[in-house]
């Protein structure tokens, strides 16, 4: 079947959000539904929409990509171009955008600022039928219950599970649709939830005796306490791969606890943590909190320690599906998606870089 064919005209005239074209060695790809979910920002595409991107993508300096983005593309086919009739116009779109590319290149080694260059289009829809070749879990059927009946090795799991796979809306983890409401969880979910938690246990340690202020300075320890909590639970409980077990069970659980967020990374509905869950590790935490510390105190540093629990959360929504700020939370987004999609095995803090510096696992971008 022969591809629609389209001039360049044609594609200038799409450079909003809600229609947004570009070219890519002379095929069309329309990027809309893409838009908002490019991990760099929005702003990278729409600054070049209804453009030639060949040379901006396959240029390092300014715009890295991996192999992945080119195979990403290919889901936003279309068309190609007119080039019988748009030779001229092809020739100076390209040209347009090379010279844009060169004024960020030369922009950002003046200002020595390197925030595009690790900007890479993560959230292309993996291909089901070719995926199913890995022989590894299939996105169109609910998961655990393959995984749980599976043979696979420890090595080929860790293997699968820590490359990344993309759909438009969340995979089925159970059969069970009443079982499968509890896997899904909307960011708002966590305030509502914890929010009232965090009130009670802060009035609770004004009420068996502190001040305001000896009790505000123990909720914001609790909340710096949580900074250490945060990448312990993600270095030595998420990611405690070299100590698996080589068993389904095991290897279902860690499935469960936090593969299916390196499977999945970009599922709206799988970036924060089930209240069923997050209550799971908040109890022995509690416990633990109560013993090292006398109840007034305890309460206080606990309900920061929720609080510190409860930004972890949304940041961590916000890193995965949101237009950052430029200031601290764009280099955390670049620094986050590099644990997911470059090196799994470093990048454990989610809000802060701190506690990877002093155990020597930061990324180095």
């Amino acid at each position: 079947m022969a591809q629609q064919k389209y001039s360049v005209q044609q594609v200038q005239a799409h450079k909003s959000e809600d229609s947004c074209w570009v070219i890519h060695n002379n095929n069309v790809y329309d990027v809309s539904t893409f838009v908002q979910d490019h991990p760099g920002g929005e702003e990278y595409i729409l600054d070049h929409a209804g453009e030639d991107i060949s040379n901006l993508m396959s240029d390092k300096l300014s715009h890295a990509h991996s192999e992945g983005a080119y195979e990403m593309l290919d889901e936003f086919l279309i068309g190609s171009l007119d080039t019988s009739t748009s030779t001229t116009a092809t020739t100076t779109t390209a040209t347009a955008a090379s010279s844009v590319a060169t004024k960020r290149i030369n922009a950002d080694k003046t200002t020595n600022n390197s925030e595009d260059e690790e900007d890479e289009d993560y959230h292309k829809e993996t291909d089901l039928a070719a995926d199913k070749k890995t022989k590894f879990l299939d996105l169109s059927q609910p998961l655990l219950w393959q995984l749980w009946n599976s043979d696979f090795s420890k090595a080929f799991y860790l293997e699968q599970v820590h490359i990344p796979r993309h759909l438009k809306g969340s995979a089925r983890i159970f059969g069970s649709p009443y079982l499968e409401v509890f896997t899904k969880t909307p960011w708002f979910v966590i305030p509502i939830f914890w929010l009232p938690i965090i009130a009670y246990n802060f009035n609770r340690s004004l009420e068996t005796g502190l001040t305001a202020d000896t009790a505000a300075y123990y909720f914001f320890s609790g909340m710096f306490i949580w900074t250490l909590a945060e990448y312990v639970i993600h270095r030595f409980l998420f990611h405690l791969d070299d100590f698996l077990p080589d068993s389904t069970f095991w290897l279902t659980v860690h499935f469960l606890l936090h593969g299916i967020h390196h499977y999945l990374p970009m599922d709206r509905l799988r970036l924060v943590m089930p209240p069923a869950l997050a209550v799971a590790l908040a109890v022995p935490l509690f416990k633990l909190g109560h013993s090292i510390f006398a109840a007034p105190q305890a309460y206080a540093v606990m309900s920061g320690a929720f609080m510190g629990y409860v930004l972890y959360d949304m940041t961590h929504y916000y890193l995965h599906h949101a237009k950052v700020f430029k200031i601290h939370f764009k280099e955390m987004k670049t620094y986050h998606l590099a644990h997911h999609y470059k090196n799994f095995e470093g990048g454990y803090g989610i809000t802060s870089k701190i506690w990877d510096r002093v155990f020597n696992t930061e990324l180095k971008l």
